[in-house]
């Protein structure tokens, strides 16, 4: 996680900022928001799921995709959906310069960074953009490349091939929106720290059934208390985990107790050290340093 990020006073008031207003309060936090994460990198090419958007600008699912395909219209950036990897335009200029001399260390450091980047469509664009202005030396690639928008206005025809682009997009987008239990299984799979996981049938059925007495955002709070319990993760006798989607929503008595481990009613004992280590990163990146009173969390799922 980053200590600090420049974010100059020209984002209210140049070309960009007025164009990123024009798209809606929600394109403008997003945009404040990809510049500031937590996730970001100097620059400005890094991974962030639309979940995290959702959650940590409080914006909910809809309002982060309203959010980032406004950013996109606005040329302030471009998404890979696939590899869920953004690429802030400009971000690279802002946080590390406009242009570097051979000798500068940042060069390594951009070239560095860069060649350890996920696969994603943005590769191409950013060493074409960057290259001379960092002396960078090697250039990957990866699927289509997305480059960066010229400064010259676009053609008519440009234009519409970009609006039947951000339609598309904005399709598979709101394809992601309907269906709440990917979503839920999602998180489950991040604050467990189970990505190979997968989403069978009886897993399905134990969120749709949840789902029925509670809202997204409590199912959401009761996996996450779960995480917050010490003996659930693995603080035991036997040293096992039960942590296990469907055991959390068995029935309202354990969402119940799980959405109070949630407000800070479990406690871990002395040497709790371990669990600690095991829940640290995937918190911190979805939820923050801090766990936030139950009134004060977001919804991150729509229902």
């Amino acid at each position: 996680m980053r200590d600090y990020s420049k974010v100059g006073p020209k984002f209210w008031i140049g070309k960009t900022g007025k164009a990123l207003k024009k798209q809606g309060i929600e394109t403008v936090v997003v945009a404040m928001y990809l510049l500031t994460a937590p996730h970001a990198n100097m620059l400005g090419l890094y991974h962030v799921p639309l979940v995290y958007i959702a959650h940590e600008t409080g914006l909910g699912l809809e309002g982060a995709s309203k959010g980032l395909q406004g950013a996109i219209k606005s040329g302030f950036c471009a998404y890979d959906e696939d590899a869920e990897m953004v690429w802030v335009y400009e971000m690279a200029s802002y946080q590390v310069a406009d242009h570097l001399e051979p000798r500068d260390n940042r060069c390594s450091g951009v070239q560095r960074e860069y060649d350890d980047l996920p696969e994603n469509q943005h590769l191409r664009g950013f060493y074409e953009k960057y290259a001379s202005a960092f002396h960078m030396k090697n250039m990957r690639d990866f699927g289509s490349p997305s480059k960066a928008p010229s400064k010259a206005l676009a053609s008519q025809e440009q234009e519409q091939e970009q609006e039947q682009e951000q339609e598309q997009d904005q399709t598979l987008v709101e394809q992601k929106q309907l269906d709440p239990v990917r979503t839920i299984f999602e998180y489950w799979q991040k604050i467990m720290n189970s990505p190979g996981s997968k989403l069978d049938d009886k897993r399905r059925k134990a969120i749709v059934k949840a789902l029925k007495s509670y809202s997204p955002a409590d199912v959401c709070r009761a996996i996450r208390g779960c995480a917050k319990t010490p003996h659930n993760m693995g603080m035991n006798d036997s040293k096992t985990k039960y942590n296990a989607i469907g055991l959390i929503l068995r029935d309202a008595d354990h969402i119940d107790r799980f959405i109070l481990n949630d407000a800070g009613n479990a406690r871990a004992p002395a040497g709790a050290e371990t669990m600690e280590q095991t829940n640290a990163r995937v918190m911190a990146e979805l939820l923050g340093d801090a766990a936030p009173a139950g009134g004060e969390i977001i919804d991150m799922v729509q229902s």
